[in-house]
């Protein structure tokens, strides 16, 4: 969900046929009217992958959704919101964790590297600048190249 900005509908959402590991690319549907997209799967993200199909494999599931949980049966948003707040909460974070969290990291972590706001938005999916600004809008950074 953070690599990727994903919305905890989206990541609950993911079927197989969305994640192409020979081409190493995973089709975003996004929610909400936004606009779909294709990420690349970066190195690590594809061995996590392949570990995670292995288990999948291994349960046996009757559905082609990407997540399931220990029942076989896809993930709900319920049980990906307990996760979430259950590892902030062992984690040490202050405050109250929840999916979205980690999408806002993703558009800010981005804008931190330096990307540009039209990618960020095309990244997370907004149809409306406004919608992506936020994350750069903080970033000093973002002024140093200029008066050189």
């Amino acid at each position: 969900m953070f690599h990727h900005g994903l919305r905890v509908s989206e990541a609950c959402g993911l079927t197989l046929a969305q994640v192409d590991m020979e081409s190493r690319v995973q089709h975003v549907t996004c929610l909400k009217q936004g606009l779909s997209t294709t990420h690349l799967l970066r190195i690590e993200e594809v061995r996590a992958v392949k570990a995670w199909l292995v288990e999948r494999c291994k349960m046996k599931p009757e559905t082609t959704d990407f997540f399931i949980s220990g029942q076989r049966k896809p993930l709900s948003r319920s049980t990906a919101w307990r996760s979430v707040r259950k590892f902030g909460e062992l984690s040490g974070i202050a405050l109250p964790t929840h999916p979205h969290m980690l999408r806002h990291a993703c558009g800010y972590a981005l804008a931190d590297q330096g990307a540009d706001t039209r990618l960020i938005q095309d990244y997370l999916g907004h149809r409306n600048i406004q919608h992506t600004v936020r994350y750069t809008a903080t970033n000093a950074a973002r002024f140093e190249r200029l008066w050189r």
